[in-house]
């Protein structure tokens, strides 16, 4: 498997993927118009003709045939061309001295104080292709991008989290607030916003503060959770070091994770090391970066550090388009190797 940037010929996946991965994924919306110009700008972005305001890294897994199974991506910057909202989960604290009662109040606060940071987005994987490494390669490859091409993205990454929904794609957090504001289901809010109308929200989103005990008990229980089909993304995203700080969605409650960039595990550990190929011996699973914008390629291959060198088969150079003697980026998979790795460094 491959992760490279998307091409316009990619369409007609892209519009599958889209239409498999339902309502809740609001940055791969299922309407071709808008794929077809969000795919328009990756390219400009990866041709590096574009605001950090405007760069939108996006990327597809492809087989050794070419077919697409997968996509990910980076937005350079949230909420510099358009409103960017979230909910901070806060307390308000109503207290009476003389009646001797304090009571702290759980509150959601609308803030904007994301607007102007990197976020890792857009991660969805066709469903008969969830197995062996593909879903950690998917999210993985962006941090190795990330720790090549720091200096186009911020100093903190967020990840806005697919927040809980049933099979019909109604959400107990929308039907318990953002419906009585907004007056339409759920899943057409949350295509309006894929396609890019995120005016509404400043519109008709009331501005106070809001506490939480007033809302239905089952919107209460899904502030900061996931839906079922995002858990193993938000367990790979914390294994890289990223957490839950207080924000979540304003449509679905979902949690906004967030990390520092220089401290994602996949950042941190990354090397430049000289491709060589050949049979790499007790090799461990390592990402693998080409370290090219225009033309980038990361793969996940069994591989080995010997002298400064990354040992990989003939296999995986041809799959990245190098050939020996280039400097590649490169971390090991999973964090557990890279902890061994380290151990057996320092020895």
């Amino acid at each position: 498997m491959i992760v490279r940037p998307v091409r316009q010929d990619d369409l007609p996946s892209l519009l599958a993927l889209a239409q498999s991965a339902g309502s809740g994924l609001t940055t791969l919306p299922a309407d071709l118009e808008r794929l077809a110009h969000r795919v328009g700008w990756a390219e400009k972005t990866f041709a590096g003709t574009v605001e950090r305001a405007d760069a939108d890294y996006l990327f597809v897994m492809v087989d050794d045939d070419d077919q697409v199974i997968g996509i990910t991506g980076l937005a350079g910057a949230v909420g510099l061309r358009e409103p960017w909202y979230n909910y901070r989960v806060g307390m308000t604290l109503s207290a009476s001295p003389k009646l001797g009662i304090y009571r702290p109040i759980p509150t959601l606060f609308l803030v904007n104080d994301l607007c102007g940071l990197s976020e890792v987005c857009s991660l969805f994987l066709r469903a008969d292709r969830r197995v062996g490494s593909n879903g950690k390669l998917l999210s993985r490859s962006r941090f190795l991008f990330l720790a090549e091409f720091a200096h186009l993205f911020s100093d903190r990454i967020i990840a806005e989290m697919r927040g809980v929904s049933d099979e019909e794609g109604r959400s107990p957090f929308w039907d318990g607030l953002g419906a009585h504001f907004f007056k339409m289901p759920f899943a057409e809010a949350d295509y309006l916003t894929g396609i890019g109308n995120k005016a509404f929200i400043a519109e008709l989103m009331p501005r106070f503060p809001l506490y939480t005990p007033l809302l239905p008990e089952a919107a209460r229980e899904v502030i900061g959770k996931v839906h079922r089909h995002t858990a193993a993304a938000l367990r790979l995203l914390q294994g890289e070091g990223f957490s839950h700080r207080g924000y979540v969605d304003i449509f679905d409650g979902g949690a906004v994770i967030e990390c520092e960039t220089a401290q994602i595990r996949a950042v941190r550990e990354s090397q430049t090391l000289v491709l060589a190929v050949g049979t790499p011996e007790d090799a461990d699973e390592y990402l693998i970066f080409n370290r090219s914008l225009a033309d980038c390629r990361i793969t996940c291959a069994p591989a080995r550090v010997a002298a400064g060198s990354l040992v990989v088969s003939a296999l995986t150079a041809k799959r990245l388009k190098l050939s020996a003697g280039v400097q590649v980026r490169a971390v090991p998979l999973s964090a557990s190797t890279s902890h061994s790795r380290l151990k057996e460094t320092a020895r």
